[in-house]
């Protein structure tokens, strides 16, 4: 992105331009959460990868923002976004 910028070419009495624009990559999911079934009272290990170790993750359940919590463990290394879900119970289905 760095490089986006307007380039010229001289040949003494001419010159000629060109803007370059680059544009970020967007981010992917290249390992994608898979589904898990657990007996209630063990913890459950969510985890995905995405393509850019700077992309900010929400992590949601019914459409609302988990947080860290006694309940819930919420991290990012690198590639991978993991959530901990302590002590399963069906409401957490």
């Amino acid at each position: 992105k760095s490089d986006s910028d307007t380039y010229t070419c001289d040949i003494g009495d001419a010159q000629s331009r060109a803007k370059l624009v680059v544009q970020e990559k967007p981010c992917i999911f290249t390992k994608e959460l898979v589904d898990n079934e657990v007996t209630a009272g063990e913890d459950v290990i969510l985890h995905c990868e995405t393509s850019k170790s700077d992309s900010p993750v929400k992590w949601c359940k019914d459409g609302k923002s988990l947080r860290n919590s006694s309940k819930y463990n919420i991290s990012r290394s690198g590639f991978e976004a993991k959530l901990v879900i302590h002590r399963a119970e069906e409401r957490d289905s």
